[in-house]
């Protein structure tokens, strides 16, 4: 085990699955957590499982990832306390059976799955870079093969929605976010990589009831626990094997090389310009 002892780890999405998983695993390798929830109830019901299987001492950071305004509020309550930050895990993730919106107006598969985490990023990178060996781990999927971005319709405005076509999109983003920010930060002392966690059983796609959460749970017993499939990002946020790797797409704790489309560079570069144009980050802050 992976020795994270005084290390500040922050996990979006920690609340339940393997967000959940991953806090509890690095939490007993001795890293001090800092866990981002958007529900109070089921944050501090999380807390206290991990405190009653040893782990102590988590901080609780109360905001929606798909909302602009609150993500600038936890990054800035962030570096309100801390100094530092070794690991950020870009855990947090939807897929919704409908088309429905963010506070902000933009697509909510789009908005929480891919902008959220690329804002919180571009608010955190300064105190990113001043930490030695930091990490940036965000979790992406194998649904990204055979997805393409809309780049005339990228929130799904016109074009009829199917649900696993825009999630696809929105995990190719994560990849495509990835591989950019790497080659921004090379030549620091930050790496950023991304990784598929295997089909979970867990909270997810279970939100808005109906017949999606039914067929979740129909499949539920042929799923992978929420810990077998928190490994890939645990390892990638702790392990000294992969010290210096940035860029790459990891699957079981191997490295995996993603879709064709997942590796176009100018594809990377034009969904961060973008994304940076959605999220009005100040360009100054921004890697």
């Amino acid at each position: 085990m992976s020795d994270m002892q005084g290390k500040i780890v922050l996990i979006t999405g920690a609340n339940q699955g393997i967000g959940k998983a991953s806090a509890l695993l690095l939490g007993k390798m001795g890293a001090n957590l800092v866990l981002v929830c958007r529900n109070a109830d089921k944050a501090r019901a999380a807390i206290e499982d991990l405190e009653r299987d040893g782990v102590k001492g988590s901080e609780l950071l109360l905001g929606d990832i798909g909302s602009q305004a609150d993500v600038r509020r936890l990054a800035a309550e962030f570096t309100a306390k801390h100094d530092r930050l070794d690991v950020l895990l870009n855990n947090a993730g939807i897929l919704v059976p409908s088309r429905r919106t963010t506070a902000d107006g933009i697509e909510e598969t789009f908005g929480v799955n891919h902008l959220g985490p690329f804002l919180l990023t571009s608010l955190l990178l300064h105190i990113i870079k001043r930490t030695p060996s930091s990490r940036i781990v965000n979790v992406s999927s194998e649904a990204h093969r055979g997805a393409r971005i809309r780049w005339d319709d990228i929130e799904y405005r016109t074009t009829p929605y199917r649900a696993f076509s825009v999630y696809g999109q929105s995990k190719l983003c994560n990849i495509l976010f990835t591989r950019e920010l790497a080659r921004r930060l090379a030549g620091t002392d930050v790496t950023a990589n991304c990784l598929h966690p295997g089909v979970i059983g867990s909270g997810f796609g279970q939100t808005y009831g109906g017949v999606w959460s039914l067929l979740t749970k129909i499949a539920h017993p042929f799923l992978l626990s929420p810990e077998k499939g928190a490994r890939t990002q645990v390892w990638l946020a702790s392990s000294p094997d992969v010290q210096g790797v940035s860029g790459k797409y990891f699957d079981k704790c191997k490295e995996r090389r993603p879709s064709e489309a997942a590796e176009d560079d100018a594809a990377a570069r034009k969904l961060w310009a973008i994304s940076e144009e959605m999220v009005s980050v100040d360009r100054a802050r921004a890697a």
